[in-house]
């Protein structure tokens, strides 16, 4: 199975819906021809390991996985480990390259990288660019010598959280054993040693009642792991003594002192002082205060005044800009609170922080992402320090909350029954309703057809019947059935959707540009500036605020859409512009095919729940997005964009 293939198959298992083998084509930027004898070599590969891929016409390929544990073997022995060594694509060989020059004692020469890798010195070189550029976030740089090559400069603490966030990040962390089995081939620390290792921590942080979420566990863990196989090769972490008296001040510096000690008996080797207080940082780091019922008041009380004003300054400018009406949530106050606690410590001394989820944030939740990197930016300015999109993605977990609390506090569809076959059937309706859409929607009652001018139509948004009904009623009515049908609830489910007039006041038709020609990024964001400056008075550096935008988190979500915006307001009213492309770019580490440009208007005081809604369901909506981009005309892509449900 070669690397197209696999990344074929590593599409399938991450969609539920059928791919094309246009979709496909796209991503790999091969034909679709070829994509079909891809498909038909991989369905044989597959049948050996529990699994084959189904063809539907018109719809697109899917996997089918008939024997689980078979399937999942597969993955592991072949996809993973073969994967993590093949030097075909540049992320592979940055990858490579980070590891060899974290762990590396000496310096490397260039002779020796090409002759690992079986790569040109010129794609080594231009590799390098990109090495330098992510080792820089943990101010770390490459220093060469004449005759010597190239090796790691930088501290000891930044060395090691690089090396922690590069494993985490470029590895499956899925299978527990995976994770496992790499640690035991990079540090050359036994299986028992591990099992050992993980029982300790485990253990120790139960008995002094320190609560650490299984992320933060794991970081320790791979942590104490690589410190392991840093003091076997002669490196200590080298801090300053007033950091030194500064931990050891804390209760969390004598539970490392055991774990330090245990740890010691397990492999055998002595960890120095500076070890301990490293991982007494982590337990001051990522610990969770388990305290759920404080109120506001408790709140300001045990939590530092530095944080209770950080926390409010936070929600005022998310409230500014986006205005999402989650400002005054307790419970998300409450939930900033507790996490910036820990934060705190993160911040000072440096340390990263793994999100696994990030991703997935990303691509379901982007409105709360949106509002977490605003929340980075705050916490930058305020603090004077450096989040990156980790962090940002647990602030966005605590505010996508919110907005869902506030999605619940919308008032409900306020409907009256009406039904001539009697009370059960009425009551079986109503039943059926409560259970398909929940708090959406309020039944205020039932009632007999001939009683139908005493009901309340000032309290009622709709009338559900299930008798016909000719005369003209202050509210709509549906029909149905006494037996309601998939047809029925789905008529009911329309009264649920966004009004798609309300949204097109945001998009004006002259600013969708359809199966445009782009090669980058920076080409399609110019071709729409060009087009757009004039119409909405955009600014000269307009421009440069996008950008400034993609610096901080690239605006890619997945699924071939990128919603790029101004870091801040440059127009006087909000306006979304659409642009899809006849090929998909590079945006970051993504493909992209389907652009928003987004302008929240400057002081905007509208309640843009309504288009946050809509864009949130484009970019979860694959197959939406896979019919958008194939569409030339504008007509025909207006009526598509606006048959989704909501």
């Amino acid at each position: 199975m070669h690397h197209r293939q696999t990344t074929i198959l590593k599409e399938l298992v991450g969609t539920d819906t059928p791919l094309t083998s246009q979709t496909l084509a796209n991503i790999l930027n091969v034909s679709s021809r070829t994509i079909r004898d891809d498909m038909k070599e991989l369905d044989q590969t597959l049948i050996s390991y529990g699994a084959t891929i189904t063809s539907t016409r018109g719809k697109g390929y899917t996997l089918a996985i008939h024997d689980d544990p078979s399937f999942r073997q597969f993955l592991k022995s072949y996809v993973y480990e073969h994967y993590a060594n093949d030097f075909s694509q540049p992320n592979q060989r940055i990858n490579y390259l980070i590891e060899r020059f974290l762990l590396a004692d000496a310096h490397i020469k260039m002779d020796e990288l090409m002759d690992d890798m079986h790569v040109s010195r010129s794609t080594i070189q231009s590799d390098l660019r990109q090495v330098k550029e992510q080792l820089k976030t943990y101010q770390l740089t490459l220093e060469h010598k004449p005759n010597y090559g190239m090796k790691l400069i930088g501290s000891e603490v930044k060395r090691r959280f690089a090396l922690s966030q590069f494993i985490f990040d470029q590895r499956d962390m899925r299978e527990t054993m995976i994770w496992k089995k790499q640690l035991t081939d990079l540090t050359h620390i036994t299986d028992q040693q591990i099992k050992a290792l993980w029982a300790l921590l485990i253990d120790t942080t139960s008995r002094h009642h320190i609560s650490l979420s299984d992320i933060a566990l794991n970081n320790l863990f791979i942590h104490i792991a690589i410190a392991y196989k840093r003091i076997k090769d002669g490196h200590e972490i080298d801090f300053l003594q007033y950091d030194l008296t500064d931990i050891q001040n804390e209760r969390e510096y004598t539970v490392a002192k055991e774990i330090v000690s245990a740890s010691e008996q397990i492999l055998n080797i002595d960890f120095p002082e500076t070890e301990v207080c490293y991982i007494a940082i982590h337990l001051l780091g990522t610990k969770i205060v388990t305290q759920k019922s404080q109120s506001e008041d408790d709140l300001k009380q045990w939590l530092p005044a530095q944080i209770v004003a950080v926390t409010a300054q936070i929600l005022q400018t998310i409230e500014a800009k986006l205005n999402l009406s989650i400002q005054h949530d307790r419970e998300l106050i409450l939930g900033l609170g507790l996490h910036l606690k820990p934060a705190m410590n993160r911040f000072k001394y440096g340390m990263n922080i793994r999100n696994p989820m990030l991703e997935d944030i990303k691509a379901n939740y982007p409105l709360a992402f949106e509002a977490g990197i605003i929340a980075g930016v705050v916490l930058e300015e305020t603090l004077q320090v450096a989040i990156d999109e980790n962090e940002v993605g647990y602030l966005a977990l605590h505010i996508g909350a919110a907005i869902e609390r506030q999605k619940l506090k919308d008032k409900p569809l306020a409907c009256f029954i009406v039904c001539a076959s009697g009370l059960g059937s009425a009551q079986l309706i109503k039943y059926k309703l409560q259970a398909m859409f929940g708090s959406k929607i309020n039944i205020l009652g039932t009632s007999e057809f001939y009683k139908i001018n005493q009901l309340p139509f000032e309290a009622i948004d709709l009338i559900i019947s299930s008798v016909p009904i000719k005369q003209d009623l202050p509210v709509p009515v549906v029909e149905v059935n006494a037996i309601l049908t998939e047809q029925d609830l789905h008529q009911v489910e329309t009264y649920f959707k966004t009004d798609y007039k309300d949204l097109m006041q945001y998009i004006d038709q002259r600013a969708i540009f359809l199966k445009q020609a782009a090669s980058s990024k920076e080409a399609a964001l110019n071709f729409l500036y060009e087009q757009l400056k004039a119409p909405l008075q955009l600014p000269n550096d307009y421009l440069i605020h996008v950008f400034e935008r993609e610096k901080i988190a690239p605006t890619a979500y997945g699924n071939l859409i990128a919603i790029p915006h101004p870091i801040t307001a440059q127009t006087k009213k909000t306006h979304v512009s659409i642009m899809t492309l006849d090929k998909p770019i590079d945006w970051g580490d993504k493909k992209v095919q389907f652009i928003i440009l987004l302008n929240v208007g400057k002081d905007t005081k509208e309640d843009l729940q309504s288009l946050y809604g809509f864009i949130t369901k484009l970019v979860e909506n694959k197959k939406h997005i896979q019919r958008l981009t194939q569409i030339d005309t504008l007509p025909a892509f207006i009526d598509q964009l606006f048959s989704m449900t909501l």
